[in-house]
């Protein structure tokens, strides 16, 4: 059994929209960043992927999920939920308890948000940290490759005309530059800068930082 397994009661079209996810994307690799225990938090979970790496074969982690989509939710909760360590809610990182997490998970969210609320949403999670509390931030760079072009236009078409991610108004790519100022200026210090886009035709990027 793998952390798919967990997918097998879902439909057919939402277990190879899960398997599409964890395909083409080093959610994984993030997974293995976070603290081997403690309350964490996957905040823009969908149907629960990264949840998923987070509590298989750990069961020291308490993870729970959220999402602003209630359909995920109910479809997070019908796989991932039967797991004894995870718990999903409608919600976002203001839903958050204050100082409740050890780790912030957040992968592909960002560029659903128009830069000027990026401030005021990193706000939100590192209230909910604790201090010296990890978040780890995985986004797509704009490297001004053709990758980061593939990739913007593909998310176009899921979340504007297929409607399988929910449009937050934003739907823009960025460098990660702009990410780390952005990040520091709310009161993270960014550790490190890892890429990850090797073996896959998205410019992967992950914002490892510490809530100070």
């Amino acid at each position: 059994m793998t952390a798919r397994s967990l997918f097998d009661p879902l439909p057919l079209a939402e277990r190879l929209f899960v398997r599409g996810r964890m395909f083409s994307a080093p959610l994984r690799k993030v997974a293995l960043r976070a603290p081997p225990e403690g309350r964490i938090a996957d905040v823009g979970c969908g149907h629960g992927a990264m949840s998923a790496l987070l509590v298989w074969n750990h069961p020291k982690r308490q993870v729970l999920g959220v999402d602003p989509d209630e359909r995920k939710i109910d479809w997070a909760r019908a796989s991932v939920g039967r797991a004894p360590n995870a718990r999903f809610q409608t919600g976002s990182a203001g839903s958050l308890p204050t100082q409740g997490f050890d780790a912030l998970v957040i992968c592909d969210v960002l560029y659903l948000l128009p830069p000027e609320r990026w401030p005021a949403f990193f706000t939100e999670c590192r209230r909910a940290l604790v201090p010296g509390g990890k978040l780890l931030l995985k986004e797509t760079e704009d490297d001004g490759s053709w990758r980061a072009a593939k990739c913007l236009a593909q998310e176009k078409l899921m979340v504007r005309v297929l409607r399988r991610t929910r449009d937050s108004g934003g739907l823009q790519l960025l460098p990660r530059a702009s990410t780390v100022s952005a990040l520091e200026k709310t009161g993270f210090r960014v550790r490190e800068v890892v890429t990850m886009s090797q073996g896959y035709t998205t410019p992967h990027v992950l914002f490892d930082a510490e809530c100070v």
